[in-house]
């Protein structure tokens, strides 16, 4: 039973399905094609631990009240051989189904044997996903918004893999195109004026103003002198690109991994240029006559084909736009490397992007409907509840370097991961390092410490842990044991839910309530009781939870302490 709750809301339909079909073949109910129907966990689970529409949904085609409905179809119902303990009709007509105790025994026993792959599904059938996230400019060092881009993106690529999909994580380096001609002119400025002053060489208005520029041109002028001074400035510029390019791209590498994200493929787009396919897909649109000529530049009619206004391909120097590479660089993740579904997290400010970008997936003969954009939104840094821009260390922006400094690894993945991507996010820097309740992921881990402390302490007593048969697990009956085992169960649901959803917030939240309900259970419950029986059912149900959050904790990339 890797995925319990799917298991019981499947066994609900087919008891239904079965109930509906008797009723039907007794001509208590109309000959007709029932609508699909719903199976939900209420909010207010006292009226039963899952509910169904099925009444609802059929009143229109059946013509008949829900609520006769749903007493027809609740008199044909068995649940003698199910994991169902009662079915009855609430309100207008919901039918409501309550979980015996077999299920949840068999629901700590699943757990404990799944051990490490507890939460894992075959969901996804194998369907190969790209993931691509982050994908910095690397130009120069990054922002917050990759900060929160590479938590978020990380994280939904572990659910997606969590529920059975191939995947493939990937960062786009923007290593062609207008960026890197300004970085090359910005560097090629900053090297002059070492050898020439400030005076002689005016900085481009629309240059790099980093200090990193300063930085790259002065080692580079220590290794080699002065002797690109007088050089060709397209070969001046050149040899600058290729010193102080792959330095930052070594240096997004290493922080990257630092905040524990390494990339399957790192992807460049000088590569497109290069190999004709930048080329290839404005042939395809010529092909098919997707293209004119205006001012010198080649244009696609992107009107065509949902976006706002028609897009230039190729300037009139000759050179082919940013959109031209990003149309070429989603035919190869589509086309050449055949991936099912591409994923690619941006920035809000991108918005305008994605319609003419899925658009133009069905321009060249593909399908738009494969790419799928999340777009997230800023994040704003507070302390003491005023907002904070700038650096103490530089006084500039901050960038995810000095975050790290600052701020635990596990607390900035946790909490760039606390609300929705859509959603505008409040990253407070000193919760993030309070170790108390207050503080999310403290929390979260301290409960799975706790549960370490109490097995430490039971062995110094003698106790260890045994094998529990179906019958001892059945002792695991009280309010607080109930509500904890149903929220672990749902860990395998709400990883297939994060990965459907593209929100990884899903996981902070199950998380955060699976921590509360142990804290909860432990003040109600002793687990060493006067019951040897008692004490090793419950012991097995803080093994399962132990399972349960240091599976959450280790797909989001978070450590999982025994102690603290």
């Amino acid at each position: 039973m890797s995925d319990p709750i799917s298991y019981a809301v499947e066994q609900i339909r087919g008891l239904v399905s079965g109930a509906l079909t008797d009723a039907q073949n007794l001509n208590e109910l109309p000959n007709v094609q029932a609508p699909d129907f719903s199976i939900e966990i209420p909010a207010d689970r006292s009226h039963g631990d899952f509910a169904t529409n099925i009444a609802m949904v059929c009143a229109k085609p059946f013509r008949t009240a829900p609520v006769k409905i749903a007493a027809s179809l609740v008199s044909h119902i068995d649940i003698s051989n199910s994991f169902f303990s009662k079915v009855e009709v609430a309100g207008p007509g919901f039918i409501n189904f309550f979980l015996s105790q077999k299920w949840f025994s068999s629901v700590v026993s699943a757990v404990i044997s799944e051990n490490e792959n507890y939460g894992r599904t075959a969901y996804g059938n194998g369907k190969k996903v790209m993931v691509e996230y982050v994908s910095a400019n690397p130009t120069g060092p990054m922002h917050m918004g990759n900060a929160r881009g590479g938590a978020l993106g990380d994280c939904l690529a572990s659910a997606l893999e969590w529920s059975g999909h191939a995947v493939t994580r990937e960062f786009y380096v923007n290593d062609a195109g207008n960026q890197i001609e300004k970085f090359g002119c910005s560097l090629e400025a900053r090297y002059l004026q070492l050898f020439l002053g400030e005076d002689a060489v005016p900085f481009p208005e629309d240059g790099y103003h980093g200090d990193d520029i300063k930085d790259h041109a002065a080692n580079f002028a220590k290794i080699f002198g002065d002797i690109y001074v007088d050089k060709d400035e397209n070969e001046r510029r050149q040899a600058l690109i290729s010193y102080a390019l792959p330095i930052n791209i070594s240096n997004l590498k290493r922080d990257l991994e630092k905040y524990r994200i390494t990339y399957d493929v790192w992807f460049h787009e000088k590569t497109l240029h290069d190999d004709g396919s930048v080329n290839n897909v404005i042939s395809i649109l010529k092909e098919k006559d997707l293209t004119y000529e205006k001012d010198g530049a080649l244009w696609y009619k992107a009107t065509s084909f949902g976006g706002e206004k028609d897009e230039v391909l190729v300037r009139a120097n000759g050179n082919p736009t940013y959109f031209a590479a990003d149309i070429a660089y989603h035919f190869n993740k589509f086309a050449v490397r055949g991936f099912d579904k591409v994923i690619n997290v941006w920035g809000a400010d991108h918005h305008g992007h994605v319609a003419r970008l899925k658009g133009a997936m069905d321009a060249i003969g593909l399908d738009g409907s494969k790419l799928d954009i999340v777009l997230m939104q800023l994040v704003r840094l507070t302390q003491n509840g005023e907002a904070v821009k700038m650096s103490k260390r530089t006084g500039k922006s901050i960038t995810l370097t000095d975050l790290l400094e600052d701020i635990p690894i596990d607390a900035a993945r946790f909490f760039f991961n606390l609300r929705e991507p859509g959603s505008h996010l409040d990253f407070d820097l000193g919760l993030a390092v309070e170790q108390s309740s207050q503080n999310p992921v403290y929390y979260v881990q301290y409960a799975h410490a706790r549960i370490c402390s109490i097995l430490k302490n039971l062995k110094a007593q003698g106790i260890t842990p045994v094998e529990c048969s179906p019958e001892v697990l059945l002792r695991l009956s009280s309010p607080s044991e109930l509500e904890l085992i149903f929220q672990t169960a749902r860990l395998p649901s709400v990883i297939i839910d994060a990965a459907n959803s593209y929100d990884p917030a899903k996981l902070t939240k199950y998380s955060i309530d699976l921590a509360s309900l142990f804290h909860k259970f432990y003040n109600s419950c002793r687990v060493n009781s006067d019951d040897t029986e008692l004490t090793q059912a419950r012991i097995a149900l803080c093994l399962a939870v132990r399972t349960a959050l240091k599976n959450v904790l280790s797909m989001m990339k978070i450590t999982v302490p025994e102690i603290m």
